[in-house]
């Protein structure tokens, strides 16, 4: 498993574009396709809300790569 960690500058960041962020997705409507399709869980849910808003303390999973947010 990759770990990942995304320091976040602002209250928040919505899930599809930390994705494109990170380069877990090639491009921002990738992300949203995996994110609708069932393959992204923020804190060991399933996530399919395009534009969740991520914050400090969440973690994010995509296949074998785990995002920690802080």
């Amino acid at each position: 498993m990759t770990q990942h960690i995304f320091r976040l500058e602002r209250e928040f960041i919505e899930l599809h574009a930390l994705l494109k962020l990170l380069a877990l997705a090639p491009s921002g409507g990738t992300a949203k396709a995996m994110i609708a399709a069932g393959t992204v869980s923020v804190d060991g849910h399933t996530e399919t809300r395009k534009a969740c808003k991520i914050r400090a303390g969440q973690v994010v999973r995509v296949g074998d790569d785990e995002v920690r947010v802080t």
